[in-house]
C-alpha cells in the first residue's frame, strides 16, 4: 500500500476516535449540573470538560489539515475526489460539534441554575430533609474553618521553629568564636610563658 494512502487511512481512524471522544465530552457538558449528587460524583469540572472538548476539536482540526495536505498526493483521481468530499464532510461535522458545544454549555448553565434553585428551596423549606441538609452544610463549613485554623497554627509553629533554629545557630557561632579566642589566648600565654 502506498505511504500516502496509509497516512490517509491512519488520519481517518484517528478522526473517528477523536470525534467519538469529543462527542462524549460534549454530552458530559450538556448533562453537567443536572443534580447535586451527580455533580459531587463527577471528577471532572465544567472547565475541565470544556478543555477536553476544545482539545478534541483542535485535534480534529489538525487531522482535517493533515488530510487536506495529503489529498492531492493520492495516486488516483478517484481517491483525491473521495478525500475532497471527506474533507467537506469533516468540515461540516466540526462546525456541528462547535455548535453542539455551545448549546451544551448553555444547557449546563441552565442545569446549574436549576440545581441551585432546588438547593435553595430545600434549605429554606421546612421539614426534616432541609434540617439535615443545613446540618450537613454547617458541618462542612465547620470542618473547613477547623482546617483553616489548623493550617494557620502550623504556619505560626513553623515560623517559631525557624526563628529558634536561627537563634541557636547564632548562639553556636558566638560560642565558636569564643572558643577560638580562648584557644588563641591560651596559645599566646603558653608561648609567652615558655618562651
Amino acid at each position: 500500500m502506498d505511504e500516502v494512502v496509509e497516512a490517509v487511512e491512519k488520519a481517518k481512524k484517528e478522526w473517528d476516535e477523536a470525534y467519538a471522544k469529543t462527542q462524549a465530552h460534549i454530552k458530559a457538558i450538556e448533562n453537567y449540573g443536572k443534580s447535586r449528587e451527580e455533580k459531587e460524583k463527577s471528577s471532572n469540572s465544567l472547565q475541565r470538560l470544556n478543555g477536553l472538548a476544545q482539545d478534541g476539536l483542535n485535534l480534529l482540526n489538525s487531522l482535517h489539515l493533515k488530510l487536506d495536505l495529503l489529498a492531492p498526493q493520492l495516486p488516483t483521481s478517484d481517491q483525491v475526489q473521495s478525500a475532497q468530499s471527506l474533507l467537506q464532510s469533516w468540515k461540516k461535522e466540526c462546525n456541528n460539534l462547535r455548535l453542539s458545544l455551545r448549546n451544551a454549555n448553555l444547557q449546563a448553565k441552565a442545569n446549574m441554575r436549576k440545581a441551585a434553585q432546588e438547593e435553595r428551596e430545600l434549605l429554606l423549606g421546612g421539614g426534616e430533609e432541609s434540617t439535615i441538609r443545613r446540618r450537613n452544610l454547617q458541618t462542612k463549613a465547620g470542618m473547613t474553618s477547623a482546617a483553616e485554623s489548623i493550617t494557620e497554627s502550623l504556619r505560626r509553629t513553623r515560623q517559631l521553629m525557624v526563628q529558634e533554629v536561627e537563634r541557636n545557630a547564632s548562639t553556636l557561632m558566638t560560642f565558636g568564636r569564643s572558643y577560638v579566642i580562648c584557644l588563641s589566648s591560651l596559645f599566646l600565654f603558653l608561648c609567652v610563658a615558655l618562651g
